[in-house]
């Protein structure tokens, strides 16, 4: 029975239940992506490419260099394994969970749809018409819809009316994705994607929310309550509720974690590495980063995309991607892939205060490995941040 948990027991607990604690395979092929996928749960979506999109980053920290068309026909499929949901953010999610996110799609109608005095009921006949014609049609991207007297307008970001009717019945669940052509998303009805057991799978907010619970304890090994409802952004009384339903059940041990000044908890699966070996750039939305407040307490590491800062102000860099060595996040690098000139530019690199000596040689080694993932023929590195001359030196 554990009841105390150091700082960096801790650490190793929750990169090994995030894949970190297994050697990368010698190759990765579709069981490698599949494996990985269900054992996070979801992968994040987001639109910025300066890099590489996001969704595609977590693997290649835990897999190393793999291809990203095979992860686009698993993730992408008209009918497949994955969908798109909001689970966290916007997320690739196994077709099995979708069911499990019906108390968010009535949330949303509840918050947005007909009976609201809003967007929804003013264009209630729009979004009729939009069912119909995929019903009719089968799949279609917004584009695919849009009518010449109703092109993309407005201060931000530009969305026409069918693609603001299209978002709000896929957060209803009465449109779900059916993969994406260029990066847009196609939409259709439900029926026409997931399988019929999915759709009448009926399962109450209580339970959809005590299994989600239950995979973010699994996802995290350990957690506190913030942490284990974050994953799947669920409010706090219900995962309160949850966890103590977990703790009855004996999934989840209460713990004390050195230097986190609140309650924990353990999964029962969770393992303790003695040691973890890895060295990975993650994306800003990847798990281990994408709740700050824990990346802080568990790291030491205080971290903010600074994409939305004016570039006066900006410290560290336009896409800044934490530095993972072992069990400790060591610094971070702002990079660019430029596929015009076949160069993967280093736009500033940085160090933390107890990166070890041999940060700038395990850097740029995940470097060259990344520009070949990328398929870029060299890297280049501006002088900028108190790790980019060690990086030059190490990258003749």
């Amino acid at each position: 029975m554990v009841d105390t948990v150091s700082a960096a027991q801790a650490r190793r607990i929750a990169l090994a239940a995030q894949g970190f604690a297994r050697p990368r395979p010698a190759s990765t092929g579709i069981r490698q992506l599949n494996t990985t996928i269900e054992r996070l749960g979801l992968l994040q979506i987001d639109s910025v490419n300066v890099f590489e999109r996001s969704h595609y980053l977590p693997l290649f920290a835990r897999l190393g260099a793999y291809d990203r068309a095979a992860l686009d026909r698993l993730a992408f499929a008209r009918k497949g394994r994955y969908i798109e949901y909001w689970a966290h953010e916007a997320a690739i999610i196994p077709i099995e969970s979708w069911p499990l996110f019906r108390w968010r799609m009535e949330d949303y109608r509840r918050r947005y749809g007909p009976e609201a005095d809003g967007w929804v009921r003013a264009n209630a006949p729009m979004l009729d018409w939009l069912k119909a014609e995929l019903a009719e049609k089968g799949p279609l991207a917004a584009s695919q819809i849009e009518h010449e007297s109703n092109k993309r307008s407005g201060p931000w970001w530009g969305w026409s009316d069918v693609k603001s009717g299209l978002e709000y019945l896929f957060r209803f669940g009465d449109v779900v994705t059916a993969g994406r052509r260029r990066f847009e998303r196609t939409y259709a009805l439900p029926a026409t994607v997931l399988p019929q057991r999915l759709l009448e799978a009926e399962v109450s907010r209580d339970d959809a929310v005590r299994q989600l619970m239950s995979f973010s304890a699994r996802a995290h090994g350990i957690g506190t309550l913030g942490d284990l409802a974050d994953y799947f952004r669920i409010k706090r009384a219900p995962a309160e509720r949850a966890v103590h339903d977990l703790v009855d059940s004996g999934e989840l041990l209460p713990v004390s974690v050195a230097g986190w000044n609140r309650p924990a908890w353990l999964h029962r699966d969770a393992r303790i590495p003695r040691r973890i070996e890895t060295t990975a750039l993650l994306s800003p939305f990847d798990p281990i980063v994408w709740e700050r407040a824990r990346a802080e307490r568990m790291f030491g590491f205080r971290y903010r995309i600074e994409i939305y800062t004016p570039a006066h102000k900006r410290i560290y860099g336009y896409y800044t991607l934490p530095l993972l060595i072992d069990d400790r996040l060591v610094g971070r690098v702002d990079l660019k892939s430029d596929r015009q000139a076949g160069v993967l530019r280093v736009q500033s690199a940085w160090t933390e205060t107890d990166a070890p000596p041999e940060t700038a040689v395990r850097l740029a080694a995940l470097l060259r490995e990344t520009a070949l993932w990328q398929g870029l023929d060299g890297i280049e590195v501006v002088d900028r941040g108190d790790l980019a001359a060690a990086l030059t030196a190490e990258l003749p």
